[in-house]
């Protein structure tokens, strides 16, 4: 009896323990005895102590970790070394799955494997949203989609996450088979469950009990457009109105000058990576997600299944989630006025709030990790060239 053997490969360890744990359950569920390669060490959310702890997390369920020196850009010639670390780990190792993520994982994944020494491998690549898209700049075309394009004839399996990136695959890419799924998933019933007092949680944050709280959770990076929001509180001028970010990044120094020119320190909060998410969550009144890229937010899912009204950018993977004007109200990315108008809009009627929060509720339903891993338990089922 042959062992099944699987690779999962991600570019930086915080993909790995915040959206792929449940896809390693599954597998070992299924008998595979897995490996998992990743940049512990940089390029990460996750802080040194939360890496430690993913290691720890994985080695106590018998799964082998190798650190890869991955580089965030893609045509960074240092990525050449992990490239070679890649490839030795195939050759070391009779896979017959190698399931990989992120787009700088699933290129150097990808250019490693094509050269397969065994015919009864496959290889699987789960795009978390293309990097060329409707209205994308130019220049992602020129660069990420001839990429693409090449390697998908070496992709056997290519996994999507939502409706635009599905549909071009299926039209553009040389994929033998094309999947779409309900994201990564997330456990909707964690959302539900109070645990804190809502005063109390705003008293620890220093922030008014009666305040109108928006929330945003991201990286504070030029993709997660978080300097429109500050623009856009700037322009409502409401002092009870606040607007709290959860994650670090490079651009805090900027965004945090940004307040300073709009006398909006005290009511711009940066609460950096927050490991309380949904206490806070369920302490706020809005979620503010505007975004210029996405495949399918974990993020906004996460908002929506705490029931709470959320504004978004009108762009792939938001508009998978929400129904504009049930779940909340959709914006052009760098709208202004829109942004304004829906935040004044929401923030004025509690009824409003009320039930679009209830209405998210009942979306996510079909966004649960459990139906997200049932998806993707039939994919490998389907796929599986190992049948124990």
């Amino acid at each position: 009896m042959t062992e099944k053997k699987c690779l999962i490969v991600a570019s930086v360890s915080s993909m790995i323990g915040q959206f792929i744990l449940p896809n390693i359950e599954l597998l070992l569920s299924m008998g595979y005895h897995i490996t998992v390669a990743t940049n512990f060490t940089f390029g990460s959310t996750f802080s040194i102590a939360h890496a430690e702890n993913l290691k720890n997390t994985l080695e106590n369920k018998n799964i082998e970790i190798y650190e890869i020196q991955f580089y965030r850009n893609i045509f960074d010639f240092k990525n050449i070394i992990a490239y070679r670390q890649i490839r030795s780990l195939i050759a070391m190792n009779n896979y017959s799955l190698i399931h990989c993520h992120s787009p700088i994982g699933g290129v150097i994944t990808r250019l490693a494997a094509r050269k397969k020494n065994c015919m009864m491998l496959k290889v699987m690549y789960t795009v978390h949203g293309f990097h060329f898209y409707k209205k994308a700049p130019f220049m992602n075309w020129l660069l990420y989609y001839p990429v693409e394009k090449f390697l998908s004839k070496y992709t056997d399996v290519l996994i999507t996450m939502n409706q635009e990136d599905y549909n071009f695959a299926g039209k553009k890419l040389k994929v033998k088979n094309i999947y779409n799924i309900n994201g990564v998933g997330i456990d909707v019933k964690n959302y539900q469950i109070l645990t804190s007092d809502k005063i109390t949680k705003r008293r620890e944050c220093n922030i008014p009990a009666n305040a109108m709280i928006i929330i945003s959770v991201g990286e504070l990076i030029k993709r997660k457009n978080h300097q429109i929001v500050i623009e856009t509180i700037s322009k409502i001028k409401n002092n009870s109105l606040y607007y709290i970010i959860c994650g670090q990044g490079k651009l805090k120094e900027k965004l945090f000058d940004l307040c300073r020119k709009h006398k909006l320190e005290h009511r711009v909060l940066f609460l950096g990576y927050r490991d309380d998410i949904i206490e806070l969550l369920h302490m706020s009144d809005i979620f503010l997600f505007p975004s210029i890229q996405e495949g399918l937010p974990v993020a906004l899912m996460e908002a929506m299944a705490a029931g709470l009204p959320c504004i978004a950018s009108r762009i792939r993977g938001n508009v998978d989630l929400i129904v504009d004007g049930k779940g909340g109200i959709l914006c052009d990315v760098n709208n202004i006025d829109q942004y304004a108008d829906a935040i004044s809009k929401i923030a004025l009627d509690n009824n409003m709030r009320v039930n679009m929060g209830e209405y998210n509720r009942s979306i996510l339903k079909k966004f649960d990790v459990s139906v997200a891993m049932n998806q993707l338990k039939k994919i490998y089922e389907e796929n599986d060239s190992l049948q124990l």
